[in-house]
């Protein structure tokens, strides 16, 4: 912006007048460097021109509040949604894979902004082994370790190079096995290598399975990923590698006071859906193991039994009927005799163990040894 000449000399009441006129455009920073120089040289003489150059940068300050210079966590999720708009992929990653593909990019993008003591820092995690609550203290990197470990089952089961080379093997079938195997190899859970290194070889093998299932035909979700005492389709594998990187990643974030969201609300429905679904089985599993009372009455696979109403509540939630009696029943809507209400966050963490079953902060009606059965059940889901 350009103003009137300024007088010479530069005093007087008329070089004043011109000075004052340019108080505006000094506090919106539109003074060429000029006329910037003579305002604020000005300033220093004259205190009712200071005192109103202050009020005038405070009305700035409020028509234009400072930015906050940290990136919006979801503007690369925009930057790639308008970019696949504009020129979809060629090779699309499969539905099925996308909270995977995006919970390894936000658990890199953090390891990314931690230093080398930051890999050292001590990291607790926290699982239910079916009776009570679980702790293990190790470090960032054995975190990551552990992730590559059995994230190296999806790879094995699509014929890419298992991380764990000679470790893996028979004995080494279960995710905890194989997450021992590691750290047995690895002592300092990988920290007898520089800072980082773990990070580049656990995204290296993520990359690697993204590009696999990408490529492949439709019917290898349907494939079957063994997780020693169950088995998964790759398809809900996917899911839940995507919510073990989740849930680790915020253990890490934790550990170093670092902020940490959730996931977006349509992959952390998938989630929540691959945890009820599960529930039948792990019903019966804790049965059989003793650990909840008998099933009330034995009904034949495909007939309608007992069933409870879990309605999950917030993002990602929804309404899921899960059958209490025998994993091969039927729900029914009309065979409901409990209903329980979880906040969608609550119930991931519930399902992760981070919260005992007895602390759930759960809304519920009905059978209260169904409600029972149904969150220790879901916190037995959790696991190394």
């Amino acid at each position: 912006m350009s103003g009137p000449p300024l007088p010479e000399p530069a005093s007087g009441p008329a070089h004043h007048k011109v000075l004052r006129s340019l108080l505006g455009a000094w506090a919106l920073a539109a003074c060429s460097p000029e006329e910037t120089a003579a305002v604020e040289e000005h300033l220093t003489d004259c205190a009712t021109c200071a005192d109103e150059a202050v009020r005038l940068r405070d009305a700035v300050a409020l028509l234009h509040p400072e930015d906050n210079l940290d990136l919006d966590p979801r503007l690369r999720s925009r930057v790639l949604a308008s970019c696949l708009g504009r020129r979809p992929a060629r090779i699309p990653v499969p539905g099925w894979a996308a909270p995977y593909d995006a919970e390894t990019a936000r658990l890199d993008a953090l390891l990314h902004d931690i230093g080398e003591a930051e890999w050292r820092a001590p990291v607790r995690l926290k699982w239910f082994d079916g009776e009570r609550a679980v702790a293990r203290d190790t470090t960032a990197a054995a975190v990551i370790g552990h992730l590559m470990a059995v994230d190296g089952l999806v790879a094995a089961a699509l014929g890419l190079p298992d991380p764990l080379g000679t470790l893996a093997g028979e004995t080494t079938a279960s995710p905890t096995e194989r997450t021992e195997a590691f750290w047995s190899a690895h002592p300092d859970g990988a920290a007898d290598r520089p800072p980082g290194a773990v990070r580049s070889a656990w995204r290296e093998q993520g990359h690697a399975v993204i590009r696999s299932v990408s490529f492949a035909d439709s019917g290898v979700a349907d494939q079957a990923v063994s997780y020693g005492r169950f088995s998964l389709p790759l398809r809900d594998s996917f899911v839940d590698r995507a919510f073990e990187c989740w849930v680790h990643a915020t253990d890490i974030a934790d550990a170093i006071d670092y902020p940490y969201g959730a996931p977006a609300p349509a992959h952390l429905q998938h989630m929540v859906g691959l945890a009820a679904r599960m529930l039948p089985t792990a019903i019966a599993g804790r049965r059989r193991a003793g650990l909840a009372p008998p099933a009330r009455t034995l009904v034949a696979a495909g007939t309608p039994g007992r069933t409870l109403h879990l309605e999950v509540e917030g993002s990602g939630g929804g309404h899921w009927y899960i059958p209490l009696d025998s994993p091969g029943a039927t729900a029914a809507p009309d065979e409901t005799v409990a209903h329980v209400a979880l906040d969608g966050i609550e119930f991931c963490r519930l399902a992760a163990g981070h919260i005992p079953p007895e602390e759930a902060a759960a809304g519920h009606t009905g059978d209260r040894e169904a409600i029972k059965d149904v969150l220790f059940a879901t916190a037995s889901l959790s696991r190394l």
